[in-house]
């Protein structure tokens, strides 16, 4: 599938300060548009307009996290920046992943990349 959002899209609900080319943002919609095919290319039930939204703040959470981290603390006198979010996280690290969470209601997003469990029967053999 082609990718949903522009760059200007994305960074519309990105903080202010945000600053980014257009080939970085780009590379970054691209896999978060990689991403969104994936998990939802069985998936009929979610609409045009949801992975839009998806795409969106996907990208801005990938941005967010590599590019564009964004700071919970910041300090002038001897410099010191303390960044939101924990390596680990993941999409629960910044606003624009945990909206990306709160979108989707399939919770398909959340289970992506888990592994899935199997239950299997085993045998009586008393009978």
């Amino acid at each position: 599938m082609a990718i949903r959002v522009t760059t200007e899209e994305v960074l519309e609900i990105m903080d202010s300060d945000v600053v980014i080319s257009s080939t970085q943002a780009t590379a970054m919609i691209r896999v978060a548009s990689l991403m969104i095919d994936k998990i939802f290319a069985d998936d009929s039930d979610v609409t045009a307009e949801e992975l839009i939204e998806l795409e969106r703040w996907l990208s801005a959470h990938i941005i967010a996290s590599t590019l564009a981290r964004m700071a919970s603390k910041e300090k002038v006198g001897e410099a010191e920046v303390t960044y939101t979010g924990k390596w680990g996280e993941l999409l629960k690290s910044t606003p624009y992943g945990q909206m990306v969470l709160l979108l989707d209601t399939t919770g398909k997003i959340a289970n992506a990349g888990k592994a899935k469990a199997s239950m299997y029967a085993i045998p009586n053999f008393d009978e």
